[in-house]
């Protein structure tokens, strides 16, 4: 048996969060079936369910990565709960974008974000970092490349970039996971903010 596979969550955790990638393949294989049953469970949509699970485990790489992960014994819990919000999160969005505007609702228009046009600043601002975006991603390797465009850009599920690109959901994730990872390294050397709000 391999040694990774008979450690801790939290020893395995250790490991990637050091840049061991092996580490985290062998937590997803040990999670991934329970995660994924537990979202279908709820979402009862194939296509939702493997997008919220994909969304999961970047959100999981990311915490990981950026030192954000408190080790308190319980990581399948602290997965299942992320996995849980984004259910949430995406059962909220679906539900203000059905939502009707009712007439006898009152409404201060002046204080409305949503239709204020913003600064000049706010726009160069933007701008200037959507530009540093486009500029980062042509450093990125194609097939990284690929993946982040599909997924931002075009809005394709990760089962619909795993078709188009013929390779396995686990490995168009995989892509999509050093494809973030490398934007925020080349982000960082480059000392280029990538946020404008």
């Amino acid at each position: 048996m391999n040694k990774l596979e008979m450690m801790t969550d939290e020893d395995l955790v250790v490991l990637y969060a050091e840049g061991n990638n092996a580490a985290f393949d062998v937590l997803l294989n040990r999670y991934q079936s329970s995660i994924h049953s537990y979202i279908f469970f709820i979402v009862r949509n194939k296509e939702l369910a493997e997008d919220i699970f994909q969304e999961t485990f970047v959100k999981v790489i990311m915490t990981i990565k950026q030192g954000r992960y408190t080790d308190n014994g319980k990581f399948k819990a602290w997965i299942t709960r992320i996995a849980h919000n984004l259910i949430i999160d995406n059962y909220r969005q679906e539900r203000n974008e059905n939502t009707i505007s009712n007439d006898e609702v009152e409404v201060d228009l002046l204080n409305n974000i949503k239709l204020c046009d913003g600064t000049i600043e706010d726009k160069l601002v933007k701008h200037q970092v959507l530009s540093d975006v486009r500029r980062l991603l042509k450093s990125l390797p194609d097939n990284q490349r690929e993946v982040l465009e599909m997924r931002y850009y075009r809005d394709l599920s990760f089962k619909e970039i795993a078709d188009l690109t013929g390779v396995s959901i686990n490995t168009a994730l995989g892509r999509m996971r050093y494809a973030i990872l490398n934007l925020r390294r080349l982000a960082e050397e480059h000392h280029i903010e990538l946020s404008y709000a």
